[in-house]
């Protein structure tokens, strides 16, 4: 077929997905963010399905791939908003991370570059299981690390959609070429001629 510079562009395109998502399902991990573990599960789930459809050339598969995508993009679009608090979206409710089950927030909070952490001890408003921290000279603070991380998986989510869309008209369009074109000719298939009427020979008999 004609569309390997279409495939193998997708297939890039998938193999950067599973790998940002991937990565990004380490951290999350690491912070107890419960939330976007399981977004990105599924999203892992979808991208292995989209290279699948790419290289089986199976355009259903790319469509839920791409639809997918759509929901990925407001997901991530979420979790920007979120982090820089747009509107009545605020940090402080945690609980839309961890699902109210732990006060844990982003790793990248604790971890980030040139962050130094003080703990603050006999604090009352920490709970018996969990302890106070300060946390100062950040080169890049965490909600723009999630920002930045959350950007670039919308920035794939877009080129995947373009290409799953057009990766797969191109295999809809070559099934129906193979369909209504080539048919079972190229096989030298001819069905039996059925004759108008019988040719008479004469008999001859000896005298």
């Amino acid at each position: 077929m004609g569309n390997c510079d279409g495939r193998c562009t997708l297939v890039a395109i998938c193999s950067l997905q599973l790998m940002a998502a991937l990565q990004r399902q380490v951290f999350d991990f690491l912070g107890y963010q419960w939330a976007p573990i399981l977004a990105n599960f599924l999203h892992i789930m979808a991208v292995i399905l989209g290279i699948f459809g790419t290289v089986q050339f199976r355009s259903r598969y790319l469509i839920l791939y791409a639809v997918w995508l759509v929901l990925w993009v407001g997901w991530n679009s979420f979790i920007i908003c979120f982090y820089l608090e747009v509107g009545h979206l605020s940090q402080d409710r945690d609980f839309l991370m961890t699902f109210n089950t732990s006060l844990h927030r982003s790793w990248w909070m604790e971890h980030g570059p040139g962050c130094l952490v003080t703990p603050v001890l006999d604090s009352r408003i920490a709970p018996d299981d969990h302890h106070v921290i300060t946390v100062s000279g950040c080169l890049l603070d965490y909600q723009y690390i999630e920002v930045l991380s959350s950007a670039l998986q919308v920035l794939l989510a877009l080129f995947g959609i373009v290409y799953a869309c057009y990766v797969s008209k191109v295999f809809q369009d070559d099934e129906d070429s193979f369909d209504f074109i080539g048919g079972f000719d190229s096989y030298g298939y001819q069905p039996p001629q059925k004759t108008s009427h019988l040719q008479l020979q004469p008999l001859y008999t000896a005298g």
